[in-house]
């Protein structure tokens, strides 16, 4: 049996391997694109190439993008028109293709390069595939314009997952927007397409609310043990820089506003939230607590509501994550408004009361033309909204039991999308909260589980990596958790799974290495020590005697 086994992986990474050449081409684009053929010649930028946009401001926004980065790395000024009439062009228009509206297509010949798209999106990403072909100095280096040659070639790319996310959390440790911008910025060249930022928890709120002052002045600062005030919050003309900046560049903010748990912030000012009436102080400590919103308090909704306009005010984006995890009922269990809850509701326990709280605040968004993200544990209770989304991260259990009942899903699960974890031998790695998520182990993430049937695995959206802050407390040691594990993701959500190949993976990370330097990015490289790989090899087999393999 086991032979048997071994025989069949070895001929499906064979087959991955084939199908992988075909496409890979020995190009270092990432994600890998889904249908690639070369062409013979080469195309060759010079000072006279022409840039032109047919189409709307936004086309010639994205034709911009192309001319600003050629500009600083060649020294040239390359200038947008809106006519061609070049000998050496490249070409940004719209087309009537009405596939998917994030696909694009790429033609590269010896004269002319054409980047088409029937929407601004697709012509987004396609702007960023043809980045890729460039040399990595467009980066943020400078060399000889005669390094910028291209292979004549014809791309047809489309994604495979919708959903392709990166989460952080400010909570934790605040970042400031300017960081905040620089993260965008990378999950746009990798065409990442939802930024959800984590941005309430026990140990601090980060965003203000006109209706509640005491958020921005007790909620969003801690004394911690050491003596020092940890804080920071981002003032509501913050939140819209931001916003309009992950739209230019095609990316949607989800904000994450933490209920019914992960709230002892909110309580240290607002102690009349809770079920006992405090004194509380926001969390120094890392955890899980007691304390939580009271849900047979009428003022806790009163609140929340008043707190979720103005956050629909600020984030044009359909979803709002509301949390719903980890939520203690040890208050809930002792709370004489939460029981007279229970009974006035006829509900049969504390988890039931969950449920009633979450549909409760998902009904109120509805009428603001929002819809409810919640982390796997709102399906607790059993009597969740159909229409609530389903964020799977303890593993893939809940994912697939949200698709079989008819909730769409995004998968998040730990083992392979947690990128607070260690990437390497944690003797040789800046302090994690523990685990292991090695760049091998992302990759082979698959966010279509096989129980699912053709008709549910449609639930699936997509899949999301999440940066906890705990031990991550700077802007460089975020870099180095995410760097190169989020190209890994990319690829798990962009590229179909008969096209991908770890081995072609690997050698295109280390090529886009020297992009990441120019870019600033301070990346880790802990996939390359051998120990890394050899503890990865060990989980692996350890895993596989346990599956009986």
């Amino acid at each position: 049996m086991k032979t048997k086994i071994l025989l069949i992986s070895v001929i499906t990474l064979l087959l991955q391997s084939l199908s992988a050449e075909e496409t890979d081409s020995g190009l270092n684009i990432i994600p890998q694109p889904n249908k690639i053929s070369m062409t013979k010649g080469r195309f060759s930028l010079t000072k006279d190439t022409r840039i032109f946009y047919q189409g709307t401001e936004e086309v010639k926004a994205i034709a911009e993008k192309l001319a600003k980065l050629l500009n600083k790395a060649t020294g040239f000024e390359y200038t947008v028109k809106s006519k061609t009439n070049a000998k050496s062009e490249i070409i940004f228009k719209l087309n009537n293709n009405t596939c998917n509206p994030e696909s694009y297509n790429i033609i590269v010949n010896t004269t002319r390069i054409i980047v088409s798209a029937s929407t601004s999106h697709g012509l987004f990403n396609g702007f960023q595939t043809l980045r890729q072909l460039f040399p990595s100095d467009i980066e943020g280096g400078k060399s000889d314009i005669s390094h910028y040659t291209i292979p004549c070639l014809v791309i047809d790319d489309v994604p495979h997952y919708s959903y392709r996310g990166l989460h952080l959390d400010v909570s934790r440790h605040f970042f400031d927007k300017g960081f905040i911008k620089k993260y965008i910025d990378m999950m746009s060249i990798y065409k990442f397409n939802k930024f959800h930022w984590h941005l309430t928890d026990d140990q601090g709120w980060r965003i203000q609310i006109n209706k509640y002052p005491l958020l921005t002045t007790i909620s969003s600062n801690r004394t911690d043990c050491n003596g020092s005030v940890s804080g920071g919050c981002y003032t509501q003309e913050d939140i819209k820089e931001v916003v309009a900046y992950a739209k230019e560049r095609y990316i949607d903010v989800i904000p994450e506003i933490e209920m019914p748990g992960h709230a002892v912030a909110v309580l240290a000012a607002y102690p009349k939230l809770s079920c006992t009436g405090g004194p509380f102080s926001v969390e120094t400590h890392w955890g899980i607590f007691n304390d939580v919103y009271c849900a047979g308090n009428e003022e806790v909704f009163d609140f929340l509501q008043n707190v979720l306009d103005e956050i629909a005010s600020l984030f044009p984006y359909k979803y709002i994550h509301i949390g719903g995890d980890e939520c203690k009922k040890t208050r809930w269990e002792r709370c004489f408004k939460c029981q007279s809850r229970i009974k006035q509701k006829g509900l049969s326990n504390e988890q039931e009361l969950q449920s009633y709280f979450v549909n409760r605040i998902e009904k109120y968004l509805l009428t603001k033309n929002k819809q409810i993200i919640g982390w796997e544990e709102i399906l607790e209770g059993d009597s969740i909204s159909k229409s609530a989304t389903i964020m799977s991260w303890r593993g893939v259990a809940a994912g697939i039991q949200a698709a079989k009942r008819g909730n769409y899903v995004i998968m998040a699960p730990k083992n392979y999308c947690y990128f607070d974890y260690y990437q390497g031998v944690a003797s040789e790695e800046p302090k994690a909260i523990g685990g292991f998520v090695p760049l091998q182990e992302v990759y082979s993430f698959n966010p279509t589980p096989i129980e699912l049937t053709p008709s549910e695995a449609k639930y699936i959206l997509g899949g999301q990596a999440n940066v906890w802050t705990e031990y991550t407390s700077t802007t460089e040691n975020i870099e180095y958790m995410v760097y190169p594990r989020a190209l890994a993701l990319i690829e798990s959500l962009w590229t179909n799974i008969e096209n991908k190949n770890y081995t072609l993976f690997e050698n295109r990370v280390h090529n886009h290495y020297t992009r990441l330097h120019n870019a600033n990015i301070n990346f880790s490289k802990s996939a390359d020590k051998d120990s890394t790989k050899q503890k990865w090899l060990n989980s692996q087999s350890k895993t596989n005697e346990k599956s009986g393999y």
